[in-house]
């Protein structure tokens, strides 16, 4: 039954809305475009920005996939793909090669996105200088005037107070050498992802009411000091103790059984199309 008797849930008046500020975005990447965030079945932090992009550009022919942290059964993501689906009829899958349309908290997808495939984030703060201003009027001046000095002093306070960057995720980066733009909750490891993708990548903050976007074949650059490159989590000599894969990003777990720490993909779907590859070329090497 659906909970709204307009396709994907927002009124077509809102959706043109929306995608007028997704083109502006796109128009200029990295900038912070205002909107008008609706209310929306799900609270506020939950994913109500990226959620209304993802309603508002859907099609009754494009396929969605929705994962949280890498996964596509946590509950965040199984209530978005409900509400999407009962108000849409779109296909669903957990597969990435198959999806039109990707909404994400926190990751981006390990298997390589193309340019027929829209990758939506969703964003909590997605202003890179409120660790260091509060006031949004000044934000904006500093972001006119290309007044940066502010981030580039947080970097460095962190490697003088720990020897290195500190910024687990949501490292900033300049887009299109002009804004730096805060990347939403990624892991360092992916911020490399967003540079010349060949997806299109919107970020959505419903709680913030902006909307900024990076268009695909974009130069995405980590902010660093050259004597202090960027660098991203390091997983090196470390492999996925189920499929075995090595270079993606890793979770540390407790294996109870054997009483000791293991590491498995985060991006869940990556791991099982990993596992089924493998169980194919063994059946094939045990055939040959």
């Amino acid at each position: 039954m659906k909970t709204s008797p307009h396709f994907a849930f927002l009124d077509e008046g809102s959706k043109k809305e929306i995608r007028r500020s997704i083109l502006k975005a796109v128009a200029i990447p990295g900038y912070q475009v205002p909107f008008a965030s609706r209310e929306m079945p799900i609270a506020r932090g939950w994913g109500t920005g990226g959620l209304q992009i993802t309603l508002s550009v859907i099609g009754k022919r494009d396929v969605l996939k929705v994962i949280d942290q890498g996964s596509d059964e946590s509950v965040n993501a199984v209530n978005i793909k409900k509400l999407v689906h009962e108000t849409t009829g779109v296909a669903i899958t957990e597969q990435t090669r198959e999806a039109t349309l990707i909404q994400s908290r926190h990751r981006i997808p390990e298997i390589h996105l193309t340019n027929d495939q829209i990758l939506v984030l969703q964003v909590p703060e997605p202003e890179p200088l409120r660790t260091y201003e509060a006031k949004n009027t000044i934000t904006k001046l500093l972001h006119s005037e290309e007044e940066y000095s502010g981030a580039w002093l947080m970097l460095f306070e962190q490697i003088m107070k720990h020897g290195t960057t500190s910024t687990g995720a949501d490292h900033p980066v300049y887009v299109n050498g002009r804004y730096v733009m805060a990347p939403s909750p990624i892991p360092r490891f992916d911020n490399e992802k967003l540079n010349q993708s060949e997806a299109l990548i919107l970020f959505g903050a419903g709680r913030e009411k902006k909307i900024y976007a990076i268009p695909p074949y974009t130069d995405v650059v980590s902010l660093a000091f050259d004597d202090h490159p960027f660098r991203t989590e390091d997983f090196t000599d470390k492999s996925c103790h189920l499929c075995g894969t090595s270079g993606v990003f890793l979770d540390e777990l407790i294996d109870h059984h054997r009483g000791e720490r293991v590491f498995q993909c985060n991006d869940t779907n990556f791991c099982i199309e990993q596992l089924n590859k493998k169980e194919r070329e063994e059946v094939g090497t045990s055939e040959g």
